[in-house]
């Protein structure tokens, strides 16, 4: 199978993927703000390889979406599809330095054991309350709303916190019809509500100072450091796709601001 795809912002197409709502809704949110394709290499807009036993080996597809804006430096999506073991969506939405916002991340990820669920407008600098507002009042409320029909997602790792809001929605949620109507139910519009908040965000943003830019940017590229650091995915990429290419994909394209 080869893609047609010539660039990062032209649609995705992947049978039977899971997660495809999601991404189709922030392709039709995105139509506002006059998108352009962000650069992506061919070789990681479409990567195809097999798994398994040879006897019975399954493909596995990853293509990347991608686009920029006036006050949006990437907002880019892998998408994943193993068989019938694993489909992943994993978005991040980076805005430029010089307006005062979070990034959006959604890492929505099935498995063979249920289907795990990371929604969260993260902060560049944590423990600035400037920079901090968005999470306090109406997101607050938006995140109360949803977490409390979801089961946990267990504790998040110490190190980790820093780099997520009081606003995180995190759940494990089981395979089968009851995960499917939680996906249906509460997590498609759960995944509307924060979207939408977080492209209003955008939308009123003003032009921040030389000088708070500049922090601002130090605490993008520290959270783009962890991620890449830290990006649970090596290891199920390594294996997909090899070594060379699956570092080359999370430092360039995933998380390219170093």
């Amino acid at each position: 199978m080869q893609s047609n795809r010539n660039n990062s912002l032209e649609p995705i197409s992947m049978f039977n993927w899971r997660w495809g709502y999601f991404l189709d809704e922030t392709i039709k949110a995105f139509t506002i703000f006059e998108p352009k394709p962000y650069p992506i290499d061919k070789d990681f807009l479409f990567r195809e390889s097999r798994f398994g036993s040879t006897s019975n080996p399954k493909k596995v597809i990853l293509q990347t979406w991608g686009l920029k804006t006036k006050k949006i430096r990437q907002a880019r999506c892998a998408c994943l599809k193993a068989g019938e073991i694993t489909s992943v969506m994993n978005l991040v939405i980076s805005p430029i330095n010089h307006y005062d916002l979070p990034f959006f991340g959604a890492d929505f990820v099935t498995l063979p054991n249920g289907h795990l669920i990371a929604l969260d407008l993260q902060p560049a600098l944590k423990d600035d309350m400037i920079h901090n507002q968005y999470a306090l009042g109406k997101l607050k409320s938006i995140h109360a709303n949803w977490q409390s029909k979801l089961p946990s997602g267990s504790d998040i790792p110490l190190e980790a916190r820093q780099y997520f809001s009081p606003a995180f929605l995190w759940s494990r949620i089981p395979l089968g019809e009851d995960g499917d109507q939680l996906i249906n139910q509460v997590i498609k519009p759960a995944f509307d509500d924060y979207l939408n908040f977080f492209l209003d965000l955008v939308s009123n943003a003003k032009t921040i100072s030389p000088e708070r830019s500049s922090k601002l940017l130090n605490g993008q590229k520290k959270y783009m450091r962890y991620r890449a650091e830290k990006d649970p995915a090596r290891g199920m990429l390594r294996g997909f796709f090899g070594n060379l290419w699956t570092e080359r994909y999370i430092n360039n394209i995933l998380f390219d601001l170093q």
